[in-house]
């Protein structure tokens, strides 16, 4: 290679086989081709053939790799940064040797580069056989966006394009301490110092792919490991952008995924020590950068779990996370047009943490209160033709519950009702009417609602559904039938009969029919009426 090349394609490698024969060959493959490409590969002591499968690229493309041996380092870092002392090219970009390109991802991010002047461009980033990737920064091309104002502080990995002039100009290198997120350093300071920033969205550059033995560095670290990386991480951060609304923006990353994470289900399982570390850890962050605006947009869980860390609530936090694992929702307390998470630790006097950190923001919780939500009894109530459903339903809140009903509806739940099963209630659609005598009974864990409700001799399947006001949403609830005692079929009214039936549909949830006993006879009947009727009006 003779003249400079556009970009060089740094490549970290330790025991990738055979995922790294995949990765050599999406980068050879390049639209942009070989003698705009210069590809720089760091063997770290690798104990596979990673080695020698780099070594037959670099026989067979001896003008584009550039393949350098060294002992093990113990984590991308150190590869990383022997590689950017060698790199020539204009732009550097970054890859896992697990990982695979799109055929025309460097063309198109150099391209991107020049035409903006841009000295970051994030092209669009997909996980393969079951690795996450968010999708938030890849919704539309974007020609500028800022570190601040977009998804970026959520995809800080280093696959990205950079500008090797910004690299080199701020002597951008990768701390070779942390094993897990070194990479987050690198790409935000870039980020904040970078003239512009770009997104190209329209086609997948990069395929992320999680091993089969899911042994990618990331999924490997454990609690404490983490927690100090992330330490590393945000204090970096915080001495680059002073505190405000900006460093907000950043950190809200890492209390809503890498700290958020170190408190989630598998928390309880750590040994007593262990937990009081995290905790303790996880608190002096809060202490030194989770801001009020910053615990506000937080949703409920990951707030309140940081929030008890935070106070130092470890038996609390533990029962917290646990009771959740278990029931799959808290207990929502109402009061006014306010809510609340009941998690331990609420209004407890001992910890004194403000009701703000188990407050419901503008986050919906229908698929909580679907799951809190259980058919108790049921039972039909028969007086000659009248007859009504006699229903009792738990539903997880406390507090101001007297606008709780239990009705019967028609038709299926709204298009865009939650996964789990609730939907929240637009303001201006007609619910059904609340016919009927109902009453709700406090309970340890909610309220039950019990509920008369006549049935109307018609044809219909009828769905049994809650409606709860909470936090100033109203939340409609299928009641889940499956599992649970249904009573028997039966009959009522003595001229023109019906049947009537509590039953479970496909999806789980409880249904009323109803539908005339007879129903050719009854159709019969009214057609003959119908030509006794015609042949009096002629």
């Amino acid at each position: 290679m003779t003249s400079t090349p556009d970009v060089t394609v740094v490549v970290a490698v330790y025991n990738t086989m055979p995922y790294l024969t995949e990765c050599l060959n999406s980068l050879v493959g390049q639209s942009i081709g070989l003698d705009r490409l210069e590809v720089v590969a760091v063997d770290d002591g690798s104990t596979d053939d990673s080695g020698k499968e780099l070594d037959r690229f670099a026989e067979r493309y001896p003008d584009t790799f550039k393949v350098i041996h060294q002992a093990n380092s113990g984590g991308p870092a150190a590869p990383s940064n022997r590689a950017l002392d060698v790199a020539t090219g204009r732009y550097v970009y970054f890859i896992g040797s697990d990982d695979y390109l799109g055929e025309e991802a460097l063309e198109r991010l150099v391209a991107s580069a020049d035409e903006n002047g841009s000295d970051v461009v994030a092209g669009k980033m997909v996980g393969t056989n079951g690795r996450y990737v968010r999708q938030t920064l890849y919704k539309a091309n974007a020609p500028s966006i800022s570190l601040f104002d977009s998804d970026l502080p959520f995809a800080l990995a280093n696959t990205k394009l950079f500008r090797r002039e910004l690299v080199e100009k701020h002597k951008l290198r990768f701390p070779e301490d942390l094993p897990v997120g070194s990479d987050q350093p690198f790409t935000i300071e870039a980020c904040f110092r970078a003239r512009n920033i770009s997104v190209v969205a329209d086609y997948t550059c990069y395929y992320a792919v999680k091993r089969g033995d899911a042994s990618n560095i990331t999924y490997r670290a454990n609690h404490l490991a983490r927690l100090r990386c992330t330490a590393e991480i945000m204090h970096s951060a915080a001495r680059l952008i002073e505190a405000g609304p900006d460093r907000d923006a950043v950190f809200a990353r890492h209390f809503t995924w890498e700290l958020a994470k170190l408190i989630q289900d598998d928390f309880p399982a750590l040994d007593r020590e262990t937990r009081e570390e995290v905790c303790a850890g996880v608190g002096k962050l809060a202490d030194a950068y989770f801001t009020e605006e910053l615990r506000d947009r937080l949703d409920v869980k990951r707030r309140a779990r940081i929030c008890l860390a935070q106070a130092g609530a470890v038996d609390e936090l533990t029962e917290a996370i646990t009771a959740e694992a278990r029931r799959g929702t808290p207990t929502f307390h109402a009061e006014g047009a306010k809510a609340y998470a009941a998690y331990p630790g609420f209004r407890d006097t001992r910890l004194s943490l403000p009701d703000r950190s188990f407050e419901l923001m503008e986050e919906k919780v229908p698929g909580r209160l679907a799951k809190g939500t259980k058919l108790l009894a049921a039972a039909w109530e028969q007086e000659g033709d009248d007859l009504r459903i006699a229903l009792s339903v738990r539903i997880p809140v406390t507090g101001e519950t007297e606008s709780a009903v239990i009705r019967l509806a028609d038709g299926a739940m709204p298009a865009g009702a939650d996964k789990p099963g609730a939907a929240v209630v637009p303001d201006d659609r007609e619910l059904p009417d609340a016919a009927g005598e109902f009453r709700t009974e406090a309970v340890a864990d909610g309220t039950v609602v019990h509920a008369r409700i006549p049935v109307e001799p018609i044809s219909a399947t009828r769905g049994v559904r809650v409606y709860v006001r909470l936090a100033g949403r109203t939340y409609e609830i299928p009641v889940k039938g499956k599992g649970e005692p249904m009573p028997l079929a039966r009959r009522w009214r003595r001229h023109d009969p019906y049947r009537v039936s509590a039953t479970v549909n496909k999806k789980g949830r409880m249904v009323i029919t109803t539908g005339p006993l007879f129903p050719l006879q009854k159709s019969l009947g009214s057609r003959l009426r119908s030509l006794l009727t015609g042949s009096k009006r002629k």
